[in-house]
């Protein structure tokens, strides 16, 4: 039988989901936060995850990103009581593979988790790369040609978050959250000193590629201008 996990804060909703998909043949385990959500997802090998986006302890989408950052790639539909083209945009690009606007009806609900259930698992490299750059997550290291080095947790998650990406930037709020997730407390210049310290084990290994500071967004891995 498919399991889904399901982040609604609404109790009465949350039931009700529930209630609609059991008769689908599709259990559910509700969580009411995004730090218990952040957790039993990560740990959970779920179907496919429904997460709503207004929470009164956070945005869904920065949940959603920060799961997507780790690796976790069960299909995603987001509910939200917005309905503006760029929300649904900022939805899909967060890593939603639907969207499903309030108020909805429950058969609408089942057929869309029908649909994502149904789809093929998105594939992933087991060791993201990108140019020459890997990232070993089962030894918590990266390399670059023959030369490796390990990498601290934080840093690990990091850089996962930087090769998915391939060159696109990433939001400084997006790789806080991959590196230390929701509920720990990081001091401002945390994120700062980590990718300083990637900058220069990246420079240990002779990678072609930096850390690039896009200004006013966040950061992205470049090819280094050797000319400069």
């Amino acid at each position: 039988m498919n399991r889904i996990g399901l982040l609604e804060d609404h109790e009465r909703m949350a039931l009700m989901i529930r209630q609609a998909l059991a008769g689908a043949g599709i259990e559910v385990d509700i969580y009411g936060r995004i730090d218990h959500a952040a957790d039993g997802f990560m740990r959970v090998p779920y179907t496919a995850l429904i997460i709503d986006r207004g929470l009164p302890d956070g945005d869904g989408l920065d949940l959603l990103r920060s799961l997507r950052a780790k690796g976790v790639v069960a299909p995603c539909l987001m509910l939200t009581a917005l309905d503006a083209l760029h929300d649904r945009v900022a939805g899909l690009e967060a890593g939603a593979d639907d969207y499903l606007p309030k108020p909805f009806s429950m058969e609408e609900l089942v057929a869309r988790m029908r649909a994502l259930i149904r789809r093929p698992p998105q594939l992933q490299s087991l060791i993201p790369e990108y140019l020459d750059l890997q990232v070993i997550p089962e030894t918590s290291c990266m390399q670059s040609g023959v030369d490796s080095v390990s990498l601290a947790p934080s840093e690990l998650q990091l850089m996962l978050s930087l090769v998915r990406a391939a060159g696109r930037p990433v939001r400084r709020t997006a790789l806080e959250m991959a590196a230390w997730g929701l509920s720990d407390a990081v001091t401002p210049n945390a994120l700062d000193v980590a990718l300083h310290r990637l900058r220069r084990k990246m420079l240990a290994i002779d990678s072609g590629i930096e850390i690039a500071n896009v200004r006013g967004y966040g950061f992205a891995l470049q090819k280094m201008d050797h000319a400069a």
